[in-house]
């Protein structure tokens, strides 16, 4: 069977759920980390649950890096390609023949693992350097195959499929683990996340923050016009994505999190903002909470230390040093023990 004809039936008619992270984009936030804390990598198991080096760049990028990180081990587990729900995919693979073979076992996921006794004495440290093996089932992060190297992992890192967000978090938090994952920046009001951020157990990452963020995506992907000439436009030309509701969410600690907001007094707000909301005109109160509504970040008063509602983007700036959050003012859910008004926004325009 010709490759063409393999790929055409395996091809699934949507693969929404398949985002590839750019290299540039996995350097720059764990470069993040590194240089708020050199050593945090060092001596350490990391894992990569979601990553298939056929076409991840996270394992591409942890095995160069190896050395340079000091790395105790890595291991990485991939999903088998006809395993998803929606269809399957192949990609030309670099651990074999590339072309399709109708006997390659496409339902079974795979192991990888890099550990130094397997570093090759050609003096350089890649892909070609881990050992692999199949899994008897499908490799999903939740099997009891995948769950076992997360308990033996120190830092659990992926990009995950965005629609198993949820579970894949709650899978780390039981593990137990460091870990830096990208997802949709509305998680971070989900309830299973939010008490997480007040917790200061889980914060917004060090870069990607309210920019546009480019994804590979599987031949045959439907990708809106105006997204693939974004990511075009970006430098990204082919098989490309930009999504700009995406942000890497850690519990690693980097120095962008304890960067102080430089702020102006309530007065020079009053007087400066360059928001017509506040300048002149003052900051509103909430009618059933002891709260300040501060509209814009940058607007919040630095001589006033009462309560304030401030926007969902305050947390790309949130200093845990600085500030602290207490309790979030919109849910829908009236058993979230964090909610702090008795009515929602909806409620607000229906009254």
């Amino acid at each position: 069977m010709a490759w063409s004809e393999a790929l055409q039936r395996l091809l699934p008619s949507t693969l929404t759920d398949e985002f590839y992270t750019q290299w540039a984009d996995i350097e720059r936030e764990m470069n993040a980390y590194l240089e708020y804390n050199p050593d945090v990598l060092r001596d350490k198991v990391v894992l990569l649950p979601c990553d298939d080096p056929e076409w991840s760049n996270f394992t591409k990028f942890f095995a160069l890096h190896f050395v340079d990180f000091g790395l105790k081990k890595l291991i990485s587990a991939s999903y088998a390609p006809n395993s998803n729900d929606g269809g399957a995919y192949y990609q030309p693979t670099l651990f074999g023949d590339p072309q399709f073979d109708e006997a390659r076992d496409l339902v079974k996921g795979k192991l990888f693992v890099l550990e130094p006794k397997h570093i090759s004495g050609d003096g350089m440290v890649d892909v070609d350097d881990l050992r692999w093996t199949y899994l008897d089932g499908d490799g999903d992060f939740r099997s009891a195959e995948v769950t076992r190297p997360r308990d033996e992992a120190d830092i659990v890192i992926t990009n995950p499929p965005f629609s198993l967000f949820r579970e894949l978090l709650a899978w780390l938090v039981d593990g137990g683990k460091l870990f830096s994952v990208i997802g949709n920046s509305n998680a971070v009001t989900y309830k299973e996340v939010f008490p997480l951020i007040k917790g200061n157990r889980l914060w917004k990452g060090a870069t990607g923050n309210t920019t546009d963020m480019v994804f590979g995506v599987p031949d045959g992907a439907e990708v809106a016009e105006s997204d693939r000439l974004k990511a075009e436009w970006l430098g990204y030309r082919g098989n490309y994505t930009r999504l700009g509701n995406s942000c890497w969410l850690t519990s690693i600690d980097h120095g962008r999190r304890h960067e102080p907001l430089q702020l102006m007094t309530e007065a020079d707000n009053l007087k400066f903002s360059r928001h017509k909301e506040v300048r002149g005109t003052g900051y509103a109160r909430y009618e059933n909470y002891d709260a300040m509504e501060i509209p814009f970040t940058d607007a919040i008063p630095s001589d006033y230390d009462g309560g304030m509602g401030v926007p969902i983007s305050f947390l790309d700036k949130y200093n845990p040093d600085q500030f602290e959050i207490v309790g979030t003012l919109e849910s829908n859910d009236p058993d979230n023990a964090f909610r702090t008004r008795v009515y929602s926004s909806q409620e607000c325009r229906e009254a």
